[in-house]
């Protein structure tokens, strides 16, 4: 154990100006989450005419450059904290570069081909992608750091996914229809990507604000981080923390599927919006049935969360998801307007999968910290981002090889065509019981999760 003394942090009710101000940040969170895993591979396959199988494998490229970065950047982010008092900086610049990358993802036309359109696309997507990490990363560290109390980030991640979701329902049914008030398909995407990408810049710019707020409380003894750090220090911090923390492998393993689960679905709700319910504008009223419920649903898993602790509650959120979304195959033989209701109740639970593992992350942070001392929350951060990012890829990924298996036709913006029966039934696999298997999955590593109110706050 560490001899050196932890830094000295507030266990106070926080503030309600910092908690707005944290949670802003989920505007640029839910923004970026959102509208790529639900557009970005309808606009390659139905607007550029990108097969199906390249165009999954250009968002799970992006993705994958994700997973490179992010521990590079969670520990660039704890020596810059070390070095300035704050992880700031990172922050601002993802804010700051962001909308312009974000812009150029959608801004390529037809005409230039699908294969021009393509590489297009995926350059201005992998920059869009680092933008995101540069801010993403220091700020999924900040709960640990703002407050050592177990309750108070419950609460402080509780308004956070309140934000969350209210993002998730603003991009992605306002995107849709920012993509319909152009004059055409092409110009409704680069209005869309215009108007989102300033939309996630400007969330994110003010949720830096709280970095400064959580180094005047956590900032790390000098010695406690080095330097100076080579790539490959980089990546081993990451795997050291992932060694050495049980806790922290069980909840990664649990929202790494987690996130494939839902990353599936989104990917797939645009798919089973054209052709499962005969129509491309329903994905607004899919988003409404999800996020909805989860707006409100938020406070509710809070205080079962205060009732009998944040696992447990994550378990229950867990199986629910996993009801609604296996309920769905149904649809399979019976399409139409009751889908809503599943993933009403899917959404009710998404608000426990967003909210519960957020607040645990910071719990796993400072029970190592205990042990090996402070200065490794961006470490974890960036090791979490990386499997996180993992999740939503391989859910675009996982769509695109079944619609390619079964016989997806693409095509190209004001062009008509059918779907064979094979490729419907794909969409509704994908959308249902794919979710619901990696959920039980999920399940499964949440029993390793073994810390406890006594554990946080002993």
């Amino acid at each position: 154990m560490s001899t050196e003394a932890r830094p000295e942090r507030a266990s106070a009710r926080l503030s309600a100006r910092t908690i707005a101000l944290y949670s802003i940040g989920s505007l640029g969170t839910g923004g970026y989450a959102t509208l790529p895993g639900l557009v970005l591979t309808y606009f390659l396959t139905d607007n550029l005419g990108v097969a199906a199988l390249a165009a999954g494998l250009i968002v799970t490229a992006a993705k994958i450059w994700d997973v490179v970065i992010d521990p590079v950047i969670g520990a660039a982010s704890d020596r810059q904290l070390a070095r300035t008092g704050s992880r700031r900086g990172f922050m601002v610049t993802g804010a700051l570069t962001l909308p312009l990358f974000f812009a150029l993802t959608f801004a390529v036309p037809p005409s230039w081909g699908p294969v021009a359109g393509a590489v297009c696309v995926l350059l201005a997507f992998l920059a869009t992608a680092t933008a995101f990490s540069l801010f993403q990363v220091p700020y999924v560290a900040l709960p640990a750091e703002l407050t050592d109390s177990y309750d108070e980030r419950t609460r402080l991640l509780g308004w956070r996914v309140i934000v969350l979701t209210a993002a998730i329902l603003l991009f992605g049914a306002g995107g849709p229809e920012l993509r319909k008030a152009g004059s055409d398909q092409v110009v409704g995407y680069l209005l869309m990507g215009i108007a989102a990408g300033l939309a996630i810049g400007i969330g994110m710019y003010v949720a830096a604000k709280t970095a400064d707020a959580a180094a005047s409380r956590a900032r790390p003894a000098a010695s406690a981080v080095p330097e100076t750090a080579s790539l490959r220090d980089h990546y081993a911090s990451g795997f050291s923390a992932l060694r050495r923390s049980q806790p922290f492998r069980a909840l990664l393993a649990t929202f790494l599927l987690q996130a494939l689960a839902t990353g599936t679905m989104l990917a797939g709700a645009q798919y089973v919006a054209t052709w499962v319910l005969r129509s491309e504008d329903a994905v607004t009223l899919v988003f409404l049935a999800l996020v909805g419920p989860a707006l409100l649903a938020t406070p509710g898993w809070t205080a079962i969360a205060r009732r009998v602790g944040k696992e447990r509650a994550f378990g229950v959120a867990s199986v629910l998801f996993t009801v609604a979304a296996a309920s769905i195959t149904l649809a399979v033989w019976a399409p139409g307007p009751w889908i809503y209701g599943s993933v009403a109740v899917a959404g009710v639970a998404y608000a426990g999968l967003q909210s519960l593992p957020m607040a645990m992350l910071p719990d796993v942070i400072s029970h190592d910290e205990r042990i090996h001392g402070a200065g490794q929350a961006g470490t974890f951060t960036g090791v979490w981002t990386a499997g996180e990012t993992v999740g939503f890829a391989l859910g675009a990924t996982v769509v695109s090889l079944t619609l390619a298996a079964t016989g997806y036709v693409s095509t190209v913006a004001g062009a008509t065509t059918t779907q064979p029966d094979a490729a419907i039934a794909g969409i509704v696999l994908s959308f249902s019981i794919l979710p619901a298997v990696l959920m039980l999955g999920s399940l499964a590593a949440l029993r390793r999760y073994r810390l406890r109110r006594a554990d946080i706050e002993g």
